[in-house]
């Protein structure tokens, strides 16, 4: 089997390519350290080209980027706390930057045989489900992310029909993304989220893809 991790330097998804590589599978990541800008649609297109020339297409891809804090700026607490640069740097990063990763990618996923696509969201950007506030702007990206996901998904089936596509909440994970806010919030490292995650990204059928899951398969309200 052929994956793609996208973020495979970051813990999840450097727990992700160690997970399938230990299963035999070829795995090819693209991060940042090796060039790949999420805010770059010109590179994002290339770098995927680069990175799969010459190969079959992947059966398996994962978007596990992400980012919580901007710049070291911290998640509002409040509204008033809502600065136009981070909101907007959020939504560069945890959303727009999904959106063209997979806009690119698509063509390069087989449409004769099952594909599944995996994108890393957060419980946080569910509306039904924000009983707290706070955390704005990454809850408003994440929540733009997911529709995103969805209208995918939906256009996806026309020419790809075999094909899956879920955004996917890890769970809090031991990672340094979270290492400040995990609270008294139950964690688990990086190793069992993986597994966790492909569990669930594998047990997904072409109809339920576009859909929010956790990481033990349940269904997240929107």
């Amino acid at each position: 089997m052929r994956a793609l991790i996208i973020g495979d330097t970051g813990g999840i998804g450097r727990a992700l390519a160690d997970h399938l590589r230990a299963e035999g599978a070829e795995v090819i990541g693209l991060s940042r350290r090796s060039g790949f800008d999420l805010t770059d649609e010109a590179g994002i297109h290339s770098g995927l080209r680069a990175a799969l020339d010459g190969l079959p297409p992947p059966e398996l891809m994962v978007i596990a980027t992400g980012i919580l804090e901007t710049g070291g700026t911290p998640p509002e607490k409040s509204w008033r706390q809502l600065d136009p640069a981070v909101m907007a740097r959020q939504f560069a990063v945890n959303a727009i930057g999904p959106a063209l990763v997979l806009k690119h990618a698509l063509p390069l996923l087989p449409r004769d045989r099952p594909a599944h696509v995996g994108v890393l969201s957060a419980r946080v950007g569910s509306i039904g489900d924000n009983r707290l506030g706070g955390w704005v702007s990454y809850r408003a990206a994440k929540a733009a992310l997911n529709q995103i996901l969805h209208t995918y998904a939906i256009e996806w089936r026309r020419t790809h029909p075999q094909a899956v596509l879920a955004a996917l909440h890890p769970g809090t994970v031991q990672t340094e993304l979270t290492r400040r806010y995990a609270g008294s919030h139950p964690t688990v490292p990086p190793q069992v989220a993986a597994a966790n995650l492909l569990g669930v990204l594998r047990g997904l059928g072409p109809d339920q893809s576009g859909g929010f899951y956790d990481w033990r398969g349940e269904s997240v309200p929107w």
